[in-house]
């Protein structure tokens, strides 16, 4: 009876063994890869790749030494970076919020923990101070008459709580873009909101934005409590963008090009920073995967490919548009642009931004993946200006950008984590990208 339990358990150890073996043969080197870079460029030892402690720095340099790794050639005598400049309000100091009820409740300053019960506005300045608050509701954005009546209190020492999120009504939703931008001059505006979500900012205004999630602490009477911001505003953050190629054994003055954004939030404070695994680390990976690709011998390209891995996607997609006012060839040889954003799930397939423009393309890209039943679903969008192949669309390149559909919803956020990042489509969006690769060089 021992040995036929212990015959027993063997089987299904071996049958596991089995399966997981065969799972990861499934999701092939292309995935194995990309977990190694989402893993290490979502890692606390890269600060969020952002503009603290050198974060966007240490991710360029790692992409760097991939590329190295490859062989793939520079532009020039240079070496893989395009050197640029640009402003960026950071948080590399203490960054305290604490709010209490002051009518219902006594104060606990443990309840409050940053990014996870609240985020500071991008655009703050330096500020210390307790904090009072008025709260701007529905009574006040009825009309103009009741929005004046309540212009007519004296704010300039408050925080004004803002809480829009079941407002339908276009005109009461103009009444609030108001008190959100400060109409009345107030000393701080808290946003309720029910997902934290972060951006970073070129610029510093005079007053302090905080966002505060709806539960479970938002009730319609008034706060007290203390805010501390230390910012520190740089108006020539040094950058770059991380450039090579792969030249073309029969047309090396024609280029198809792939692109993803290596940047992130950074930092928010000491404690807090945001790891920024599908935005866009999977991204990078998938940019990375592809450059690896095609530096082999055997996928050696007809037409030249380039890689472009862009800084400062996240504060306006300054990395891609100072690359095509500064192109390192000229932007009439691109055959095809292809940019990489949001690459780590895709339950639902895949949406082509530019899709509407670039019809022929787009129409090959979904014939290929039906015939190979890679993704679920390759959906079509049109014009948008939400990642960087915007400025090389609007300066005449043929360019489109996709991203993933489906799985997890952490965006701008602590919680956009490697961990639960499960790039359970990579590998087949991967021979996607690479059979349309072969089409683009036909």
């Amino acid at each position: 009876m021992i040995l036929q339990k212990k015959t027993y358990f063997v089987f299904i150890f071996l049958l596991f063994s089995r399966f997981l073996f065969s799972q990861e043969i499934k999701r092939g080197d292309a995935y194995t890869y990309a977990r190694k870079i989402v893993d290490t460029l979502a890692s606390n030892s890269m600060h969020g790749r952002g503009y603290v402690n050198g974060g966007d720095s240490i991710a360029a340099n790692y992409i760097k030494n991939e590329y190295e790794s490859f062989g793939l050639r520079t532009f020039g005598e240079g070496d893989y970076y395009q050197r640029l400049s640009f402003a960026v309000n950071t948080f590399p100091g203490k960054e305290f919020f604490w709010m209490y009820d002051a009518y219902n409740c006594s104060p606990d300053i443990t309840d409050w923990i940053a990014g996870k019960d609240y985020l500071i506005g991008g655009a703050s300045g330096n500020i210390s101070c307790d904090l009072s608050t008025v709260i701007f509701d529905s009574m006040y954005a009825n009309d103009e008459i009741t929005f004046n009546k309540f212009k007519k209190k004296d704010l300039k020492r408050e925080f004004i709580i803002v809480d829009e999120r079941k407002i339908k009504d276009k005109n009461k939703k103009a009444f609030y873009t108001k008190v959100k931008d400060n109409y009345f001059n107030a000393e701080g505006i808290i946003e309720v909101v029910d997902k934290l979500t972060w951006e970073p900012s070129q610029k510093v205004n005079q007053y302090p934005t905080i966002q505060i999630l709806s539960e479970p602490r938002y009730y319609p009477t008034g706060y007290e409590g203390t805010v501390e911001i230390e910012n520190k505003f740089i108006p020539n953050h040094p950058s770059q963008n991380i450039i090579g190629y792969v030249k073309g054994s029969v047309y090396p003055d024609s280029f198809i090009v792939f692109t993803a954004h290596y940047d992130h939030l950074g930092q928010m404070g000491k404690d807090v920073y945001f790891p920024g695994a599908n935005d866009n680390a999977s991204g990078c990976a998938m940019l990375l995967n592809l450059a690896k690709h095609y530096s082999l011998p055997e996928n050696k390209p007809k037409c030249s490919v380039a890689f472009i891995a862009f800084c400062g996607e996240e504060v306006g997609l300054i990395g891609s548009k100072y690359y095509v006012e500064h192109p390192l060839f000229p932007l009439a040889q691109i055959k095809f642009l292809l940019n990489m954003d949001i690459m780590g799930t895709g339950e639902e397939g895949i949406t082509v931004v530019n899709g509407t423009i670039f019809k022929k393309e787009f129409d090959k890209l979904k014939e290929i993946n039906t015939e190979n039943s890679f993704i679920k679903d390759v959906k079509i969008r049109g014009k948008a200006a939400n990642s960087d192949h915007y400025y090389f669309s609007e300066a005449g390149v043929h360019a489109c950008f996709i991203y993933t559909m489906g799985g997890i919803k952490a965006y701008h956020d602590i919680y956009d984590r490697a961990e639960t990042l499960p790039l359970n489509e990579f590998q087949n969006l991967f021979q996607l990208i690479t059979k349309f690769g072969m089409y683009l060089q036909e």
